[in-house]
């Protein structure tokens, strides 16, 4: 075998190239069948071509499968130097280089698929909070969050491996742990929050008229989805409103605490009348009507506990500033 060694280890680098044509195949076929100590080498010269797969780490070593092949066809070198000249060892040489580059680029792309077919792999996880209820949730990145009765998150299995994104619907106070080489993400339909470590709390239910981001410690950018427009920062004790039918987004001053719901108390701060409407409906599972159209611009500030506080407590207080008034017929009440 070793007088035409050599032609051989050509034919079964243009195999595993996939450059092997017909008639080269069926010589490399005859001689494999050939003998047994033939069927050896071939098998091992295929082991070292695919040595880059298989660790126990799950990657491609493709460095380890080079250096396999250098050394040996160093060896070879050696050995067919007294036989061939210079020129003719450095062009066998550099077809196996080249063939070891190629296996580290097929490894290299392979593993990339690989880790994009795992990841679409990932279902997701939902969580959400029942009507009347606070649901506190612990992200696998250590991040807490707590969901506003009717609120839900959506986040992938694979949150905190490769990315840490999450979709809400509904209001979620966050408390983020920082994390400078991944960030955080926050998806509603209408906007969308980056940050690194902050606490802030967002409000987007599918019914509301207005998107409202609070901050209470660090800092976070925003990028309005409804609108073409500059990307909005917040810094503490600042909040956004993004209204829903323009689009427009405009960030204003807040000394609010913007956690308080998370133990139970009603916030209102300055809010229009049709959100506050739809948070009233969660809370006490009632149904609210507004006769009047022109009660959906107004708005109220308030604050109050759930436990403590009934829905007519509620309603009270908001006629006691005589923008309103209501009727109450049993879950069913019309705000005038």
């Amino acid at each position: 075998m070793e007088e035409n060694k050599e032609y051989i280890d050509e034919l079964i680098v243009a195999w595993l190239t996939n450059g092997l044509d017909e008639k080269g195949l069926s010589e490399l076929k005859e001689w494999i069948a050939a003998s047994a100590e033939n069927e050896s080498y071939f098998m091992q010269q295929q082991e070292i071509w695919f040595s880059a797969v298989g660790n126990d780490t799950g990657k491609y070593n493709s460095e380890k499968a080079f250096m396999q092949f250098k050394n040996r066809i160093a060896g070879q070198i050696q050995v067919q130097s007294q036989k061939k000249s210079t020129l003719f060892n450095w062009r066998i040489y550099g077809r196996y280089a080249a063939a070891a580059i190629l296996l580290c680029l097929v490894s290299y792309f392979s593993y990339q698929q690989g880790e994009i077919n795992i990841a679409k792999g990932f279902s997701m996880n939902v969580i959400e909070a029942p009507l009347g209820s606070i649901t506190k949730v612990s992200l696998p990145d250590g991040t807490q969050v707590w969901l506003n009765a009717g609120s839900k998150i959506a986040y992938s299995q694979g949150f905190g491996v490769n990315n840490r994104e999450l979709e809400l619907e509904g209001e979620g106070y966050f408390e983020v742990i920082q994390n400078q080489q991944m960030p955080f993400w926050v998806k509603t339909e209408e906007l969308v929050l980056r940050v690194l470590g902050t606490k802030f709390n967002f409000r987007d239910y599918p019914g509301d008229e207005e998107v409202i981001v609070s901050l209470s410690e660090g800092k976070v950018g925003l990028i309005n989805l409804l609108k073409d427009e500059e990307d909005a920062f917040l810094s503490l004790n600042e909040r956004a409103v993004l209204n829903k039918k323009s689009g427009d987004m405009h960030v204003e001053s807040t000394v609010i605490s913007i956690a308080q719901w998370t133990s139970g108390q009603l916030l209102f701060d300055e809010d229009l009348l049709p959100d506050i409407v739809k948070e009233l409906e969660r809370s006490y599972d009632v149904e609210i009507e507004i006769a009047n159209e022109s009660l959906n611009t107004v708005r109220f500030y308030g604050n109050f506990i759930r436990r403590k506080h009934t829905i007519e407590d509620v309603l009270d207080a908001l006629s006691a500033t005589r923008k309103i008034d209501y009727i109450i017929n049993g879950r069913n009440i019309t705000l005038y």
